[in-house]
């Protein structure tokens, strides 16, 4: 290798150090890998003069690329670094006439000895620094694996390393769940498919696993088919008595001036119909507006027609009339059925319904896909709602017993960072999870095509990002902001990514990364929600009474 000065600020040599070759917490440093040497250490960040071949050696920087990882040596461990930008200056020349060229290196990690001694430990920060006029190497493929693979944790591989495909992409079970996720990118990128192969990865090795996944556009249920409990038209049963009085309120009370004395009225007629039905039970004046027990509405209607008829004034049953017409109104359409159905006989049937959402026992069926699409874009944020409080409440009442992964897909459509009063019911349900689910043992899985759009302090909570391919420059800096500076480099390439790759950042990972996910079995995929034009447009429609099954289901408001 030929540098314009290979001595030191301390006047040694540069390889005098390390020269041939050592090792360090398991790993070989060989010189005829140096690829450059140290010229600049500031904090995290060092600058690195890259080394210029001469005819017949190996080594150099010529194969460098923005995101790959390179290593220096300590005393006690070698560093690892990302190098996050790569320049020729202007004007500046070796004194041989070579041009010069500087590499720019993020610190990321070390690696120690493992306790077997016969591998490496990788962690996250750095406990030594490099010296001026250190040498930089290339990493082997055999440290590559050591350090992406995490061989000390529990471990999934979901896909490949960009720059290597031979090297398998890990992410780690327990940091990636036990401090949430995120999956970002554009319609098209390939999220879903992210989403399946992560899940399919996870109950490969985890049979025993509790997820709910709420699937706004019936995406999932081809995905999941063999190994999940399928719950859409039809099966989907969440009874209006497990409503929160927030959340009945959202769905029955008007938005207008009258809504609090509207509100109150109903409180008082829910809590009454708890207590009727529930006569005779242990410290029945303990049922509030939002003990989960059951009661009928015909209690409920009949409570409101009795206070009707002991008014004086015709005048002050507005708000009892506004309540039953609304009422009356919601039994009357189907597209509420999977709420409302139960209005005469009514079952204590919670713990069916909880063991069934969640999973548990799993059955050979770890995953509940939970299909959202027919439920009316009305009520859609309150039932988003209740699920996230039913699954937040039933684990902290649950001690860790059966941790949870929650998987929200669109969540920009019910989470949005907006100051619209609609939105706080599901705001404050997630937010909770978000801040305390770990606590007690409840993951978060945020999916979004908007991440802009996203409330911020909920995705903040997010400790791992899979960001997908991004053109919008507004949700490119909303990302660049949530994530560390190890991954800014990376993420210069995400309006270039190809489907089914992604900028991997945070807990659930070693490093930061690009990778390509793992392309599953056509069965195994989640629906696409694209029509095929060129192929419809080439046949025609032969569908006989297409249009009129088309208007009996619109009118029936049933698939």
């Amino acid at each position: 290798m030929i540098y314009e000065d290979d001595v030191n600020e301390s006047g040694r040599s540069a390889e005098s150090p390390f020269a041939g070759s050592l090792k360090r917490a398991g790993i070989s440093i060989d010189q005829r890998e140096k690829i450059g040497q140290v010229v600049s250490v500031s904090g995290a960040r060092v600058i690195a003069r890259l080394a210029v071949r001469t005819p017949g050696e190996s080594g150099g920087g010529e194969d460098l690329q923005i995101g790959a990882l390179v290593k220096m040596a300590t005393v006690e461990t070698i560093i690892f670094g990302m190098v996050r930008s790569l320049d020729i200056p202007d004007m500046v020349e070796a004194d041989d006439g070579t041009e010069v060229r500087i590499m720019e290196i993020e610190l990321v990690g070390e690696g120690v000895n493992a306790a077997d001694g016969g591998s490496i430990e990788f962690r996250r920060g750095v406990s030594f620094f490099p010296r001026l006029g250190d040498g930089v190497y290339a990493v082997s493929q055999e440290d590559l694996m050591q350090v992406y693979a995490q061989p000390h944790v529990s471990n999934v591989k979901v896909g490949t390393i960009y720059q290597d495909i031979s090297l398998p992409a890990f992410i780690a079970v327990d940091d990636l769940l036990g401090k949430h996720f995120a999956v970002l990118g554009n319609t098209g990128s390939g999220k879903s498919c992210a989403v399946a192969t992560m899940l399919r990865a996870i109950i490969s090795s985890h049979a025993e696993g509790h997820i709910l996944l709420l699937d706004l556009h019936d995406e999932y249920s081809h995905a999941f088919a063999d190994c999940a409990e399928l719950l859409g038209a039809g099966r989907l049963k969440l009874p209006y008595w497990l409503l929160s009085l927030d959340e009945i309120q959202e769905i029955i009370v008007e938005k207008s001036d009258n809504r609090e004395v509207d509100r109150n009225i109903l409180k008082d007629a829910v809590i009454h119909s708890k207590r009727v039905f529930n006569e005779g039970a242990d410290e029945i004046e303990r049922i509030g507006s939002d003990t989960p027990v059951p009661y009928r509405l015909s209690e409920l209607l009949r409570y409101i027609n009795e206070c009707l008829g002991k008014l004086d004034k015709p005048t002050d049953s507005a708000p009892y009339l506004r309540l039953r017409n609304r009422f009356s109104a919601l039994l009357a359409d189907r597209r509420f059925d999977f709420m409302f159905e139960e209005r005469f006989t009514v079952a204590d049937d919670m713990e069916k319904i909880l063991s069934q959402l969640f999973r548990i026992p799993a059955d050979g069926k770890p995953i509940t896909v939970l299909d959202l699409s027919e439920v009316p874009t009305d009520i859609l944020k309150v039932v988003v709602s209740l699920l996230c409080r039913l699954t937040f409440d039933f684990a902290f009442w649950g001690e860790q017993d059966a941790p949870i992964l929650l998987v929200c897909e669109e969540a920009h459509r019910y989470v949005a960072r907006t100051d619209d009063k609609g939105f706080e019911l599901t705001k404050r349900a997630l937010s909770r999870i978000a801040n305390e689910g770990r606590k007690y043992g409840v993951s978060l899985c945020i999916v979004s095509q908007r991440p802009s759009e996203l409330e911020s302090g909920i995705l903040s909570q997010c400790n791992t990002i899979f960001a997908m391919r991004m053109s919008n420059q507004t949700d490119q800096d909303f990302v660049r902001g949530t994530l560390s500076e190890s991954a800014l480099g990376l993420l210069d390439s995400l309006p270039s990514l190809r489907t089914g790759e992604a900028i991997a950042v945070g807990e659930g990972l070693s490093l930061p990364v690009r990778l390509h996910f793992d392309l599953l079995p056509e069965d195994q995929r989640p629906r696409s929600g694209t029509a095929h034009f060129s192929e419809a447009w080439k046949v025609g429609s032969r569908i006989e009474g297409h249009v009129g099954k088309v208007v009996e289901r619109w009118r029936r408001q049933r698939h």
